[in-house]
């Protein structure tokens, strides 16, 4: 049983100021790990952040109701905003840990939203096997002719299946078995699929990330296979994206990501005037 916690709402890469993930951030806690679980479903949100300031470092911890995560993309924005957001000034830097490592991470006051970026570290990339693309890609609804080249397995922590289609009407209509989905990638060992169009020569993007695997069918927006993304793109000359996500699930949002000289991801978020009390 979860005693009463304070936890702020933060919507994490907001696209022109609207939509954006709402991802539940709180102070470190004494909670189970099943408790933890518990936390973004009180809360009404995909995924929960917990924060520990520990001397010059900021411990996060992420959480679905599936489990913990070694580490979260948007989670790591708006646990970015939090920390400025209760710093003030107009700008945060910090030193961060999660997954076992630690990074730089920076959040810049832009009126009442805070624009952070941060480094998630290197981005493992291979060629699928002919196994995996068989028994995933028809799960997602993908048809033959949609498909376009350049399929990757590519991890930052935990792999994913980056997957192109030829356009954005193409990704919009997709429709995955999710159960059937998640006993693929459970097979393979995979996060979930993270399926885009192919980019504009300036780099603008849409795409769609479906994770069944830790409980959440399709994420409003997902900055760590953004950050894979990039360091795929980058070997094939687009250095600089911005992906739109969240269309399909009425909530839009955008997360920009760059690979020269290192990987950096990020998006603006805003934090709640609110602090929610949780109960359960």
């Amino acid at each position: 049983m979860i005693s009463r916690l304070s936890v702020s709402i933060v919507r994490a890469c907001l696209r022109e100021g609207t939509g954006g993930s709402p991802t539940a951030v709180l102070d470190e806690v004494p909670l189970s790990d099943d408790e933890r679980c518990r936390v973004p479903v009180l809360a009404g949100t995909s995924h929960a952040a917990f924060v520990a300031v520990r001397g010059s470092e900021v411990s996060l911890r992420f959480f679905t109701a599936g489990g913990e995560l070694p580490a979260c993309g948007h989670g790591t924005v708006a646990a970015l905003a939090f920390l400025a957001a209760r710093a003030g000034g107009s700008e945060y830097q910090g030193v961060l840990r999660a997954a076992g490592r630690s990074f730089a991470g920076r959040a810049v006051q832009e009126g009442t939203r805070f624009r952070a970026v941060f480094e998630p570290g290197p981005v493992e990339l291979r060629e699928p096997t002919a196994d995996e693309c068989a028994l995933v890609l028809p799960t997602l609804g993908v048809t033959p002719g949609a498909l376009a080249a350049g399929a990757r397995v590519a991890s930052v922590g935990r792999a994913r299946l980056l997957v192109p289609v030829s356009s954005r009407s193409e990704l919009a209509a997709l429709a995955p078995d999710f159960e059937t989905l998640r006993a693929a990638c459970d097979r393979f060992g995979l996060l979930g699929c993270y399926v885009y169009s192919v980019p504009t020569p300036a780099g603008r993007i849409a795409a769609r990330m479906f994770a069944p695997s830790i409980g959440v069918p399709e994420d409003i927006a997902n900055a760590n296979s953004t950050a894979c993304l990039a360091a795929d793109l980058a070997d094939r000359g687009v250095t600089e994206i911005a992906v739109d996500m969240g269309d399909s699930l009425g909530s839009p949002a955008t997360i920009t990501a760059s690979a020269r000289p290192v990987v950096r991801v990020g998006g603006v978020a805003e934090v709640g005037g609110a602090v929610r009390e949780l109960t359960g």
